[in-house]
């Protein structure tokens, strides 16, 4: 008889520990009673009932997972190929475990189609420089995808574009060719403000011909000023046109 009650015992003790079950904080417990969904418990310490109730545990950390690079053709036919990586949660767990299988899996498949599709219908330059905005579409496709899974993904960052040997070279030169193109625009705008400049100092020198005369003066403090052995100073017409009048006087006096 004492050995029937010590069976009894250690059976009995065997299904507390079985009906015992603790769940941390970054972790619900969802539970189904003879197959028929119950509900999600957690965390802390509760009970269920053994053979009758089964509890599947649900992560609800965040999860960064890496998206496999995947060869793109772009909209302006440039091939290249894309890796990405998605941070997502459980925030439904009960809709994770009841209806998908896996939901990381499905959420990378997800993941790695929505990233050929809508990286396809982008050019080649939005994809470089416009990087910020396909992430905002990538993760709000995504999110809505894995909704019902009661999966939501707060971020998708586009981490590196791979590009053919061929097309980085292409690009080097055109890059080359924008900044050339800009140095002469640049050149050209600043010989049109000289040349304004130079037409508004020759409107005034015309108006008062004592400035020119300034003018000779300042440049040969400068020339004066490297110590050079030379000095080529010009003579302005006025004072050539003085000497032939004084020429011509003198010839007439002379007659």
């Amino acid at each position: 008889m004492y050995i029937a009650i010590g069976i009894c015992a250690f059976i009995v003790f065997i299904l507390i520990l079985m009906a015992i079950k603790v769940v941390t904080e970054y972790e619900r417990g969802v539970i189904f009673r003879l197959g028929r969904l119950v509900g999600a418990k957690g965390p802390g310490l509760f009970f269920i009932i053994p053979f009758i109730d089964r509890m599947v545990k649900v992560d609800l950390r965040v999860v960064t997972m890496d998206v496999p690079s995947q060869e793109v053709i772009t909209k302006d036919n440039v091939t290249v190929r894309v890796n990405a990586v998605v941070y997502f949660r459980v925030v439904n767990a009960e809709s994770a475990v009841v209806k998908v299988l896996d939901h990381i899996r499905a959420t990378s498949q997800i993941s790695q189609t929505t990233l050929r599709n809508v990286l396809g219908q982008s050019e080649l330059d939005e994809l470089l420089s416009k990087r910020e905005k396909l992430n905002i579409m990538l993760q709000k496709i995504i999110d809505e995808q894995t909704d019902p899974w009661g999966v939501k993904v707060s971020i998708v960052e586009i981490k590196e574009v791979e590009l053919a040997e061929e097309m980085k070279r292409s690009m080097a030169a055109q890059a080359e060719a924008e900044r050339e193109r800009r140095a002469k625009i640049i050149h050209a705008e600043g010989e049109l403000q000289a040349s304004a400049k130079l037409a508004q100092a020759a409107h005034i020198i015309q108006k008062e011909p004592a400035a020119i005369q300034l003018r000779f003066l300042s440049t040969l403090t400068e020339i004066a000023s490297e110590k050079n052995s030379t000095i080529i100073f010009p003579i302005p017409m006025e004072f050539l046109r003085a000497f032939g009048q004084l020429g011509e006087f003198i010839n007439k006096n002379k007659k």
